[in-house]
């Protein structure tokens, strides 16, 4: 069986030197380059199952690169950075990052990500099309619509669209979203859930809305209400 292809996007050559030996032990095929819109055109023509991207670039911001891959690529996405504010971590899974690892971190750390993002089920899609209030939800297509505009969703927005939506009104734990959309296996806290949860809000235009569709169970987690 062929191995599956990853990115790198770094290039400090010793984290080059570390995080290629990790991915290949890993058991991908690694591709490598120190910058950023050389990793966009690689990421174009090798469609790589994992992207490992630096904020920090010399020729652009890391950030804007994980945008532009998210424009075309469904490959998960790690971010790395020397920088540990908060507010990077938050922008980075807003705009579609998988996780964020700050440096310096072990090599078993990051295979560790690696190996539970690897692990990590989808949400199984159920065949149907589901239409609550404004929202479509097409479940087997992967799509979902407010007042008839398709939603530029990630995989994982969508994964917990279809997760609340599955059984409007239900409350779903922390504990039940991660295990149902990052897995078992997820090695992170309940922040992520938070983070994407905000970004699918503004999407589906609940931030304006006075009855919203996404709510927040205090202390419990969160559910969907159709009006």
């Amino acid at each position: 069986m062929s191995r599956p292809n990853a990115l790198l996007i770094e290039d400090a050559p010793e984290f080059v030197l570390l995080v290629g030996k990790i991915l290949e032990r890993e058991g991908y095929n690694v591709e490598t380059t120190g910058r950023g819109q050389l990793g966009v055109a690689a990421a174009h023509a090798k469609e790589p199952e994992l992207v490992v991207l630096d904020v920090g670039l010399p020729d652009t911001d890391g950030f804007d690169v994980c945008r532009q891959l998210r424009e075309f690529s469904d490959a998960y996405i790690i971010m790395l950075t020397g920088r540990t504010d908060e507010i990077d971590r938050v922008v980075g899974l807003e705009i579609g990052a998988d996780d964020y690892v700050t440096k310096p971190f072990s090599p078993r750390e990051l295979g560790a990500r690696i190996k539970a993002m690897k692990r990590r089920p989808r949400v199984a899609p159920t065949p149907g099309v589901r239409k609550l209030s404004s929202l479509v939800v097409d479940v087997s297509g992967r799509e979902a619509f407010v007042n008839g505009s398709a939603l530029d969703l990630t995989k994982i927005e969508f994964d917990l669209l279809e997760l609340l939506t599955s059984n409007p009104g239900q409350t779903f734990t922390k504990a039940q979203i991660l295990d149902r959309v990052w897995g078992s296996s997820w090695f992170g806290d309940t922040h992520v859930i938070d983070v994407h949860l905000g970004n699918l809000r503004k999407k589906i235009g609940d931030g304006g809305r006075k009855d919203k569709l996404i709510r927040t169970v205090r202390g419990v987690g969160y559910r969907f209400v159709a009006a």
